[in-house]
């Protein structure tokens, strides 16, 4: 689609120059006339063949329409030159744009990305997809991780869970986990802060 574009702007260009040319030549041959129908009156006038103050609104008449049409044909000779630096510009970027498309085949052919932007671009959704993924397991283990501190109620706490039930180590029977019942086991405490304070006590060798 690019290329597409590319060429059909520059098909534009090129007619728009091709029509800015045609102008430019007519305005050219309306300006040679004029010059000529000048020199022409103004020897009349030199000679005085004719009226003088005929002749005089004549030539600056003409004059007026000589200075009208050499700008028009200034302003034809800008557009034109703009024209043809887009056309230049537009052949330049088609013929980069068919660069790369070749490059970008060779390269595939080779077993390469098509381009380094390409490459780039791969690895910036690879990256995005990985973040996605460690995202939705983080989610996931905070829900379960939420639903493990919540209570028969509704009731969220952030007391760790104790367990409640054991396997027995009787091999006579399947090891299915069965409850404690009233007689579960203690879990101490974690040691506070003030343990800082206290040394551990330093073992003697025993001398025997």
């Amino acid at each position: 689609r690019v290329r597409e574009a590319v060429v059909s702007t520059q098909s534009t260009g090129e007619e728009r120059l091709a029509e800015q040319e045609q102008k430019l030549l007519e305005k050219e041959l309306i300006l040679e006339e004029e010059t000529r129908l000048t020199e022409r009156l103004s020897k009349k006038v030199e000679l005085g063949q004719t009226d003088t103050l005929h002749l005089a609104k004549q030539v600056n008449e003409y004059q007026r329409k000589l200075q009208d049409t050499t700008r028009k044909m200034m302003a034809l000779v800008s557009e034109l030159s703009m024209n043809q630096a887009e056309t230049m510009k537009l052949q330049q970027e088609a013929a980069d744009k068919r660069a790369s498309v070749e490059d970008g085949y060779r390269r595939l052919d080779m077993g390469l990305p098509p381009s380094e932007e390409a490459d780039m671009e791969w690895q910036r959704m690879v990256r995005e997809d990985e973040m996605k993924v460690a995202r939705q397991m983080k989610k996931q283990q905070a829900d379960e991780e939420a639903e493990q501190y919540t209570v028969p109620g509704g009731i969220t706490t952030t007391a760790e869970p104790r367990p409640n039930a054991y396997i027995p180590d009787d091999l006579s029977e399947l090891p299915v986990p069965r409850p404690y019942g009233a007689l579960a086991p203690f879990k101490p405490t974690e040691p506070g802060a003030c343990m800082r304070h206290i040394r551990k006590p330093v073992v003697k060798p025993i001398e025997i």
